[in-house]
């Protein structure tokens, strides 16, 4: 019971013990208010990531056809994403069949023909003046705003619009139009199994991101250190005992830490009203989706004042507090390095069993990993204070400046330390990762094969008439910034008139054309070739087999135009064409296939751009939807990307930019406290004729000495964590050091960013009126 008395006894002292009492909680109120929010944020991402599948589950089409409803009237839909400037559009035209058509999430009915409705980004771009080249691919009349429901995040840029042309279509072209029937929408399920490798790579993302939280709010409630310490050594002055000191400093701490609860609770709330104008690489959620889960809220709410009260008690162990001092203020004992090297051999014993598991051998030991990484990565903050004070003892010349700081060092290394071990801990965390995601990025992006020196985006113009090809094909030729086209022309081949057993690829195409996809040693029009050593073999087509172009199925009719091998016609070796795509089957020019002309052709254009030409793209892709609004024409890129691991990476810059600023926010609170501690001392200093400059610059050398420790300190950790952890992968250790570079030079900007910022509070501080006291 007097243990809480005292701890009631220290409450009471923080918060009416005037002007003084009340600076030093708000500080420490604020900074462990800071780490709250953002671990309020953190509890909140399962869920709003569960709410925004939720909503792309409601709305998904793809495999809706197979849902049966029979008191539903069909809708038809025809998929038309786009992009625009590099971002993507989600675009659907819709048709119903009768008035009981599904609508789709966030629609009140379908639009009418020609009629549409957009999403607020989407409405936002087509009336500002940049929008003007997309208004001009989506012709339609804006009659209203998709609702929240149907929508990922408020900066989806996403349309609906009404076609009374898809019904014509299907009939005429059945599978091969793009046209979907569907009585409903149905939910994705499960999706695949989250690999291993990956599993492992976001239990690393979240603790890596929390630990410099943690650390953080560790620093937080010892703000004020030197002053609590003197009110102390009062109360020893009085007749309190040891034990009741700590445990008043204590209640001190722990009344700090439930206000910075509050004001967490507060900044989370104000923040979470901006989050959706925030979006992180492509990425974002709406304000109501961010809610944090309420039995991991009701842990923070309960964890933060109990590791303040367990932190004050802990750092008070090696503090005597006398009635007429603290024995810290002389010079303390050496620091002992044994014991602090326990931590990460600890996390290391519990990594290294698991080495070489990859991701054929079974999941990782979730609790394992966690455990291992956090030793490590605590082994930083038990490691930075003795590695500071060692290297501070031994310093010494220099100016006046440098003396300065270095003496400062000497008499508080500790709490130099505390100021960036967050930072620290943040980068060794950051280059673990950073050799991680090297290491395995070739296992999800991957080359594509496509060649995009030889083009820069691909046109499919589906079975359409050679003629209406023509005009489609001169249109894109005709489209500012296109400096040149390739059109392959595609037809399919069986060996009878229905149903055939077998059936090949012919390739149509000019001279020049027909180089794209294969190496020939001479051509002119009329001649036909044998590709050969494509990516799918099959059957070979002999020279004199007689063929159908066309042929019918059971399911689909066909035209079914005989067509004979030439017996002249030369094997040749197949090439990649400009999508990647390498080949087999028959290479005919024009004048080979005059005959069979009449038959269903499929064409793709093949377009150069011209790279100073910003805007070309967005021309290609209004020219060919003004041809076929269904058309699929996209971009080549060299590499692909798995689209988990493309999430993965988008969670992590959003951590990464969060914690970041809370690294920044709390290293400036911490800095402001340390400077209002000594507002005595450097006002007595600049009594005494000490240069403003001087003080300045020791102020910087104070903060840069332990930083550059700091990182030294972290950057080995960093190595050493991302080196198991490429062996628990099963990866070689390869360590790419301009990344390295990057993630220590991030952390040293951030520190240099608040030393310049806390020099204005620097200057007031140095004033005559510091001196005045009560």
């Amino acid at each position: 019971m007097s243990r809480l008395s005292d701890l009631a006894l220290g409450t009471k002292f923080a918060l009416s013990g005037g002007r003084e009492g009340w600076t030093r909680t708000l500080l420490t109120a604020v900074g462990v208010g800071l780490g709250v929010a953002l671990l309020l944020a953190t509890t909140a991402i399962p869920s709003a990531l569960s709410k925004r599948d939720a909503r792309d589950n409601a709305r998904n089409d793809f495999g809706a056809a197979a849902v049966s409803v029979p008191s539903a009237d069909p809708l038809l839909i025809g998929r038309t994403d786009t992009k625009f400037q590099g971002k993507d559009i989600r675009g659907r035209l819709l048709q119903p069949e009768g008035p009981k058509a599904p609508v789709p999430p966030g629609l009140s009915g379908i639009p009418g023909d020609r009629e549409m409705v957009v999403s607020p980004e989407l409405k936002s771009l087509l009336d500002s003046p940049g929008g003007a080249l997309l208004r001009e691919r989506l012709p339609y009349k804006v009659t209203g705003t998709i609702k929240d429901t149907g929508l990922l995040g408020p900066h989806e840029m996403a349309y609906y619009a009404g076609s009374d042309a898809l019904g014509p279509r299907l009939a005429a072209e059945g599978d091969q139009s793009g046209v979907t029937r569907v009585t409903g929408f149905v939910d994705k399920g499960a999706g695949e199994k989250i690999d291993p490798v990956l599993a492992l790579l976001i239990v690393i993302i979240f603790v890596v991101l929390l630990m410099p939280v943690a650390v953080f709010i560790a620093a937080a409630v010892r703000f004020g250190g030197d002053r609590r310490d003197r009110r102390l050594a009062a109360l020893r002055l009085v007749g309190a005992d040891r034990r009741t000191t700590r445990w008043i400093a204590a209640g001190e701490a722990l009344a700090g830490s439930a206000l910075g609860l509050v004001l967490g609770a507060a900044f989370f709330m104000i923040a979470r009203q901006f989050v959706g104008d925030i979006s992180v690489n492509g990425l974002n959620v709406f304000p109501a989706d961010i809610d944090p889960n309420p039995l991991l809220a009701l842990s923070v709410a309960v964890v933060v004042p109990t590791a303040a009260v367990g932190v004050t008690l802990l750092a008070l162990r090696g503090v005597t507090i006398e009635p007429l001092g603290v024995v810290r203020n002389s010079v303390p004992r050496k620091r002992r390095v044994w014991w602090r090297v326990l931590p990460p051999l600890a996390g290391l014993a519990l990594l290294v069993p698991m080495t070489g598991r990859g991701r054929d051998n079974g999941t990782f030991n979730q609790v394992q990993v966690v455990s291992g990484t956090v030793l490590l990565l605590i082994g930083v903050t038990a490691l930075l204070p003795w590695l500071v004070e060692a290297v501070v003892r031994r310093l010494g010349g220099g100016g006046v400046s440098w003396q300065l700081a270095v003496r400062r060092l000497q008499l508080t290394s500790g709490t130099a330390a505390r100021l960036v071990n967050g930072i620290a801990v943040a980068v060794a965390g950051a280059i673990a990762l950073q050799m991680m995601f090297s290491a395995i990025e070739g296992d999800y992006v991957k080359r594509s094969g496509a060649d995009t020196n030889r083009a820069q985006m691909s046109v499919p113009m589906g079975e359409v008439a050679p003629e209406r090809a023509a005009q489609q094909i001169q249109a894109l030729k005709n489209t500012k910034g296109v400096t040149g086209t390739t059109t392959l022309g595609y037809a399919n081949l069986g060996e009878k008139a229905k149903d055939p057993n077998h059936s090949t690829d012919m390739t149509i195409g000019g001279c020049a054309e027909l180089r794209e996809v294969a190496e020939l040693p001479s051509c002119k029009d009329g001649d036909v070739f044998l590709a050969r050593g494509g990516e799918y073999s099959g059957d070979p087509i002999p020279a004199g087999a007689k063929l159908y172009v066309d042929p019918s199925y059971s399911d689909r009719s066909g035209v079914a135009l005989p067509w004979t091998v030439p017996a002249n016609a030369q094997e040749v070796q197949a090439r990649t064409d400009p999508s990647g795509y390498r080949r087999n089957g028959i290479l005919a020019t024009p004048g080979a296939v005059r005959s069979v002309a009449k038959a269903p052709m499929r064409y793709t254009t093949y377009v150069r751009l011209d790279p100073r030409d910003q805007q070309a793209t967005d021309r290609v892709l209004n020219s060919a939807t003004a041809a076929d609004p269904l058309t699929v024409a996209y971009s080549l890129n060299a590499y692909e990307t798995s689209n988990r691991f493309a999430g993965v990476r988008k969670g992590l810059y959003i951590g990464a930019t969060a914690v970041l600023l809370l690294i920044g926010a709390s290293l400036l609170v911490s800095t402001l406290e340390q400077l209002r501690d000594r507002k005595k001392l450097l006002s007595a200093l600049v009594a005494f004729g000490t240069r403003r400059t001087t003080l300045s610059w020791s102020v910087l050398w104070q903060t840069a000495v332990p930083v550059a420790l700091g990182l030294v300190l972290a950057t080995g950790v960093g190595l050493a964590l991302g080196a198991v952890l490429l062996r628990m992968v099963g990866r070689q250790i390869v360590v790419d050091w301009l990344p390295v570079g990057a993630m220590v030079g991030i952390g040293a900007g951030v520190v240099l960013l608040v030393t310049a910022l806390s020099l204005p509070s620097l200057w007031k501080l140095m004033r005559p009126d510091g001196l005045r006291t009560e």
